[in-house]
């Protein structure tokens, strides 16, 4: 089964961060739309890389202490059907880079008004490893703190709330610390 091992990392948005993303060597932009369907773990993305689109079916589910995610490319035509029964909608630009055995992800979640809310790090290991890599030194300045592993309020489908995004932001800030 493909067993999805990452951690994630809240990050200080600076209004300057996704501005270097975009100019790095190496580094792959993304604007992803993604939507959730009624049934637990069942999403949807769009998502435009270099000006071409691929769309995503996905599942995407714990299962005994591990988290399976199964992702297969669906035709436009499909999309366009299964997206009228999308529940909670959000949209991200996403800055990605290999690193080693490792990869980095980078999500600007976006409101309507393009502007971005929130801000996360992830870091993609394989499925056996249980320590992260040192965070990168681009984004090592950025980093408020590590989310929990597993923690429901720094999963996407929370984060499409704007609402919670930016309640769950403003706690990190005042205490100073992920918790």
């Amino acid at each position: 089964m493909p067993i999805e091992n990452e951690r994630k990392f809240v990050l200080e948005n600076d209004g300057k961060l996704e501005a270097r993303l975009a100019q790095a060597p190496g580094v792959t932009r993304s604007i992803i739309v993604q939507a959730y369907l009624e049934a637990p773990g069942l999403r949807l993305r769009a998502i435009e890389t270099a000006g071409r689109v691929r769309y995503i079916f996905g599942y995407k589910r714990p299962i005994e202490g591990h988290t399976v995610e199964i992702e297969t490319e669906i035709g436009r035509e499909d999309f366009g059907r299964l997206w009228k029964l999308r529940q909670e909608t959000l949209q991200k630009v996403r800055y990605s880079w290999p690193d080693g055995r490792f990869h980095w992800d980078v999500d600007f979640f976006k409101g309507g008004d393009g502007c971005t809310y929130f801000a996360m790090a992830e870091v993609e290991m394989p499925a056996k490893d249980t320590v992260p890599p040192p965070v990168p030194p681009r984004l090592a300045a950025h980093v408020l703190g590590g989310a929990p592993v597993g923690d429901p309020r720094f999963t996407s489908k929370r984060l499409a709330s704007r609402k919670h995004a930016e309640h769950l932001l403003a706690d990190i800030r005042q205490k100073g610390r992920v918790e």
